[in-house]
């Protein structure tokens, strides 16, 4: 297999948390890369950040509304973006068990939304930061909380096992990072503690209400699936040729077929599942792994 077929098999077969991973270190490396030439050469290498960072002052927002967006891309640091996306890719490990690649995109990118909007309230709202001069927020935190959060809300008693601590509950991982973020609003970075508590709110809540039987992120998704329609090229429409003999009963024998191995393979993911909630994710085989992954990535 050629190195170019082996990247693109590679993507086709990534979890949609590799791909976001891949996303936020690929922009990463590129805007480090801008500001290292801009050093070399003593040129401004701010100007180009500060279209995409999330201002507080809505009236900028205004002048660039895909920063609500775009913000989440960016990281300050080695550090920053190491531990977003080491958090990212445990949580996501264990939501895609449970929930479908596409409702990880709505927490995540819902997250990212709700902890700006906290952010820009807070900064206008509360006493404590006014006069602080301009102030933007960057990084992917927000997203990250409200998977982490979201699918701890899920299976709050699920025990993982973490390294130098051993097993421990979903919730006390979730708990923890919370009661952080509380405690550090008043020692810096007050602005980017708020909007991860902006996306950990958002992710109680989905869930919540996912389990109330409530999408609210449902026209999230509605939205994106018709801007990624637009980039889809259109299929022609192959003509349908009728047998009448054969046509009726081999279409109800491949129903029967097909409605069997459904039925078979959701017995079998919801015997995996249980095993997961008595005995933790670490108790499943190689082969129980392989299999609810695949059920995922297909669902």
């Amino acid at each position: 297999m050629r190195s170019s077929d082996r990247i693109r098999y590679k993507i086709q077969t990534a979890t949609v948390t590799e791909k976001l991973i891949a996303i936020n270190v690929l922009v990463f490396i590129l805007f480090f890369l801008l500001k290292t030439i801009a050093f070399l050469f003593q040129l401004p290498s701010d100007f180009l950040v500060e279209w995409f960072v999330f201002p507080k002052e809505p009236m900028e927002f205004l002048m660039k509304p895909w920063s609500i967006i775009t913000y989440s891309f960016l990281h300050s640091g080695i550090w920053h973006i190491l531990s977003n996306m080491l958090i990212l890719y445990f949580s996501g490990i264990y939501f895609l068990n449970y929930f479908s690649p596409k409702r990880l995109l709505n927490y995540y990118f819902l997250g990212v939304i709700i902890g700006a909007l906290v952010y820009m309230l807070s900064y206008n709202l509360f006493p404590a930061f006014q006069g602080t001069g301009r102030s933007y927020l960057m990084g992917a935190s927000a997203g990250v909380m409200a998977v982490l959060i979201g699918i701890a809300a899920h299976v709050p008693n699920m025990r993982v096992r973490l390294m130098l601590i051993g097993s421990v509950k979903f919730w006390w991982i979730a708990a923890f990072l919370l009661v952080i973020d509380i405690i550090q609003i008043p020692m810096g970075n007050a602005g980017g503690h708020l909007a991860h508590l902006g996306g950990a709110a958002l992710g109680y809540l989905y869930t919540t209400q996912l389990q109330k039987g409530n999408d609210i992120g449902k026209w999230f998704e509605n939205i994106m699936d018709s801007i990624a329609a637009l980039f889809k090229p259109r299929e022609r429409k192959a003509r349908m040729k009728t047998v009448h003999r054969t046509g009726k009963t081999t279409s109800s024998g491949n129903k029967s077929k097909t409605n069997f191995d459904k039925n078979e393979k959701q017995k079998r993911v919801d015997a995996i599942l249980d095993k997961i909630s008595k005995s933790g994710y670490e108790s499943l085989s190689k082969e129980e792994k392989d299999f609810l992954f695949k059920a995922g990535k297909e669902d």
